[in-house]
């Protein structure tokens, strides 16, 4: 399997990708939005895209497909509930379904509701698993949930992401890295961690950006860090009321509302 990360540059920050098979040639195009960029970097690399594949229903995320679709005959795949919410799909997808590009890739389809309710994620069947993860998770942050559900996310962080294995690449559908970092250390600041890393992204070549692990987001990442006494000792700063030991959820659902304002 080949990833190649396509960096937008637009206002948005958009992280468009091409996952390849290595034997045929064959690739799916994920939330192509620069359609240009992607049918450019295929042509480079003499891939056939065969397969477009939304995350989500958002325009930032879907708005390339249409041109995508035109110059290759690509086919559309995406949530099964997202039916009238895309146009045009060709295959919609449900928990555990496994999408085959080529002869090499598989990616399980991994249903993950929060940021909207007609998410997927996608898990490769690799040695070192990789995760293409949309707007559900980015590097040191989780997705905002205005038209999802706060509880929902809860669900799919705690329930399917953190029991992943450490090593999974993490591929989001944003650089929203440094501001993330950003919130981290205001919730918890004494992340040494954090501060690494906050020094190692600033600055970087995001045609060649960090691809973190589900080990590292679980470092840095405060939407992983629920049972840290920083981060619940300066929620309660913000939410008095906060009982003593808060379970996990009512954490994440604090968290989540401070970093919608933040």
């Amino acid at each position: 399997m080949i990833v190649e990360q396509i960096w937008t540059g637009n206002d948005y920050r958009n992280f468009n990708y091409l996952i390849a098979c290595t034997e045929t040639g064959e690739a799916m195009a994920v939330d192509p939005l620069d359609y240009e960029k992607c049918l450019a970097r295929a042509k480079d690399y003499g891939w056939n895209i065969t397969k477009v594949l939304n995350t989500h229903e958002h325009r930032d995320h879907t708005g390339g497909n249409d041109a995508v679709i035109a110059a290759t005959g690509a086919k559309l795949l995406a949530h099964a509930g997202a039916k009238d919410k895309i146009e045009g799909i060709d295959q919609g997808l449900n928990a555990g379904d496994v999408i085959y590009v080529g002869q090499t890739v598989e990616l399980e389809v991994l249903d993950t509701p929060g940021h909207t309710m007609s998410h997927v994620c996608m898990l490769s069947h690799t040695d070192q698993p990789a995760l293409f993860c949309g707007d559900t998770l980015f590097n040191a942050g989780a997705g905002n949930c205005r038209s999802g559900a706060p509880l929902e996310l809860y669900a799919t962080f705690a329930g399917k992401l953190a029991k992943l294995p450490d090593d999974t690449l993490i591929y989001p559908g944003h650089d929203y890295i440094s501001n993330n970092l950003g919130f981290t250390l205001d919730r918890e600041p004494d992340n040494a961690r954090a501060k690494e890393l906050m020094a190692q992204v600033d600055g970087q070549d995001l045609e060649n950006p960090l691809v973190s692990t589900l080990g590292l987001e679980k470092e840095i990442n405060t939407f992983f860090r629920l049972h840290s006494k920083s981060v619940i000792e300066t929620l309660r700063e913000r939410f008095p009321d906060l009982p003593k030991d808060p379970d996990t959820e009512t954490v994440f659902i604090k968290l989540r509302e401070l970093r919608n304002d933040w």
